[in-house]
């Protein structure tokens, strides 16, 4: 038996509106559904799909270091020229938090960067060739 790509990822988030407008406005996804219900949207940029639920309750951040969980999400960025202008894009959003700016991972050539989405979901965008 075989197994494929991720299919999608769900993502509980503690600020559904702030976080669905980041991949929205900020990164230029779609918004393909909405369960007005749970609540919970889900977006897309084409290849990679993120549904967002809604917790009860607004939580302590994750803190990788002491939890078990999602250490973070890490998003291809096509052209290396592009990296640092869509850092200058995400760090001006509301509700972001800067975790460290691009710099080459482990010597390069591959750079990236990292951030806190409005929830805190910490995500990485890194151009690698």
């Amino acid at each position: 038996m075989e197994t494929g790509a991720v299919h999608h990822v769900g993502l509980a988030v503690s600020k559904l509106n702030e976080t669905a407008s980041f991949f929205i406005d900020c990164l230029g996804w779609d918004l393909v559904r909405e369960v007005p219900d749970y609540p919970a949207k889900f977006v897309s940029n084409g290849s990679s799909f993120f549904t967002l639920w809604q917790t009860d309750e607004e939580v302590n951040s994750f803190n990788r270091r002491s939890n078990v969980g999602l250490h973070h999400i890490a998003i291809r960025v096509p052209k290396e020229n592009d990296l640092v202008p869509l850092f200058e894009k995400v760090c001006g959003f509301p509700g972001v938090a800067i975790d460290f700016a691009p710099e080459l991972l482990k010597g390069g050539p591959a750079k990236h960067f990292m951030v806190f989405e409005p929830s805190g979901l910490r995500m990485e965008f890194i151009w690698a060739p």
